[in-house]
């Protein structure tokens, strides 16, 4: 009678994964400390532990799944405390760009003389924001709506239009890549060009970074569709993915109308009135 369960609630079996994932998280921050200052075999441990803790994060979430698919642990009660904790999660996320987003708005509504009292600051030639910044706000928001469509298809049980709007989206995800990867290197600035670099790239680079993360799990999740996981009523794991897809189209927005735009208005302005013939 001892072991008969009285509640809705899932109390989760005993693991060995979250102590394995600290061990490699060890292994990873001395691995990267080693190489980043040259010592001999640092970057072995690095791609070691990176390795290691792939693998154990990958049969840590099978667990989940086979917690939530098959063994059906994964009650109304448990789907409401999973969709509050990812929403506590990118709560956090918003915080974390709101520190660099700080740091470019303190510096740019106040240049100070070292930088040449202007923003950009004197001697940085910013990305033309109607380029490949346009061309990367457009896929986003194109993937935003492809993956909008994927939910709605599959709270209407259409399985087929599920999994074609998420390989619009996932390749939507991948061109994005591939243009931002393209213009760093074609940037005529680096990210030890003073604030104005650290803060690009600090932003954009980590928006980059949300976007490899939303992008697999979305992969996950399409893998999930074809092996019928999801059902039109239980499908937690894919409404997760869809927020955090859309946080990073909402981060990516703010990136283009502040950085791309606003912060380079001022060069533009000059450069049209001084520099083109009239």
């Amino acid at each position: 009678m001892s072991n008969l369960k009285l509640h809705k609630y899932h109390i989760v079996d005993p693991s060995p994964w979250p102590f394995f994932t600290s061990l490699t998280s060890l292994m990873i921050t001395i691995g990267a400390t080693c190489y980043m200052h040259s010592y001999q075999g640092g970057f072995f441990l690095l791609i070691t532990g990176l390795l290691l803790l792939i693998l154990i994060l990958t049969v840590w979430w099978r667990d989940v799944i086979r917690e939530g698919t098959f063994l059906g642990k994964h009650t109304k009660a448990v789907q409401k405390n999973l969709k509050i904790g990812m929403i506590l999660f990118i709560i956090s996320e918003v915080m974390f760009f709101f520190g660099f987003f700080w740091a470019f708005f303190h510096s740019a509504l106040a240049p100070t003389i070292q930088i040449g009292c202007i923003w950009p600051p004197f001697g940085i030639i910013p990305i033309n924001p109607r380029g490949v910044p346009f061309l990367n706000t457009v896929l986003l928001l194109s993937s935003g709506a492809t993956v909008t469509l994927a939910h709605y298809a599959l709270r209407a049980g259409d399985y087929k239009l599920t999994i074609s709007a998420l390989f619009k989206t996932l390749a939507f995800g991948v061109l994005f890549l591939y243009t931002q990867f393209r213009e760093y290197q074609h940037a005529p600035f680096d990210i030890s060009d003073g604030i104005y670099g650290s803060t690009f790239y600090m932003l954009t680079g980590f928006h980059g970074f949300h976007v490899i993360v939303g992008t697999l799990f979305l992969i996950v999740c399409t893998y999930r569709v074809i092996r019928f996981h999801f059902t039109t009523t239980h499908h937690v794991g894919f409404e997760c993915a869809i927020w955090y897809w859309h946080f990073v189209d909402v981060v990516w927005l703010l990136l283009y109308i502040s950085i791309y735009c606003w912060g380079s208005m001022g060069f533009f302005f000059i450069f049209n009135e001084v520099y083109l013939p009239q």
